[in-house]
């Protein structure tokens, strides 16, 4: 399923009167965090993770109303596992931190997770200019989602960070991986329990700042390493 929530920029004119806790990944993002912060709906909380950050990241998200998470561990999968444990809300959100994504886009899925419509909702990021996303790092994306489509079924475009879920239902999942394979593992293991998992497009910005993860060919082929371990691993057995 695939569909644009209209409109595709900016904000909903009513705040979302919905309990909600947003992830926020962070590795030396000042420069991007007043735009991101500034961009989580009213009502909701933003937990930044803060993973090793040198830059101010942590004591400036906090002078700008974010709960800052520390975690000392340094992996993306870390930091967002960090933030869900730390979170509270009913529904729970994830989005990267560099001001590719807008928060303001998660209104409609934690709308259609609320509702019972779909249980884990993902961003399948769009770019709005040519730069936005290069082309190793969206080779290796089509190349991880062509083999999530022959291990699952799930005829998905993207594995993207965008996200919307039950908090609860995702401790469930008993995610392992802390490293780049985390987003993916989320995906495998809600479709092997069974799942309704719906995509929808969203703007995709260019970064702001080097990425850490595939921001070369050998961060993304790094990442599509730690995504094929996640494929190669058995479905999990619950009671």
């Amino acid at each position: 399923m695939t569909s644009t929530y209209p409109p595709p920029y900016g904000p909903p004119c009513d705040p979302p009167p919905y309990d909600v806790d947003v992830v926020l990944p962070c590795l030396n993002e000042a420069e991007a965090l007043p735009w991101v912060l500034a961009r989580v709906p009213a009502g909701w909380r933003a937990l930044v993770v803060d993973n090793g950050s040198t830059d101010g990241s942590a004591d400036l998200a906090r002078g700008l109303g974010a709960t800052v998470v520390r975690e000392e561990r340094r992996g993306f999968g870390a930091a967002c596992h960090a933030g869900l444990l730390a979170a509270t809300a009913d529904v729970v959100c994830f989005c990267d931190c560099d001001a590719s994504l807008d928060p303001a886009q998660l209104v409609p899925f934690v709308r259609e997770v609320r509702a019972g419509e779909a249980d884990l909702v993902l961003g399948r990021r769009r770019p709005q200019t040519r730069g936005a996303w290069p082309a190793h790092a969206r080779a290796g994306n089509l190349a991880v989602a062509h083999l999530l489509r022959r291990r699952t079924g799930l005829r998905l475009h993207d594995l993207g960070p965008l996200r919307a879920a039950r908090r609860e239902r995702l401790l469930a999942l008993a995610l392992t991986d802390r490293r780049s394979g985390y987003p993916l593992q989320m995906v495998v293991r809600a479709a092997d329990a069974g799942w309704h998992i719906t995509e929808h497009d969203v703007p995709y910005l260019p970064r702001t700042g080097a990425s850490k993860v595939t921001g070369t060919w050998r961060g993304t082929w790094q990442a599509v390493r730690d995504m094929s371990k996640v494929l190669n691993e058995p479905p999990v057995v619950r009671a």
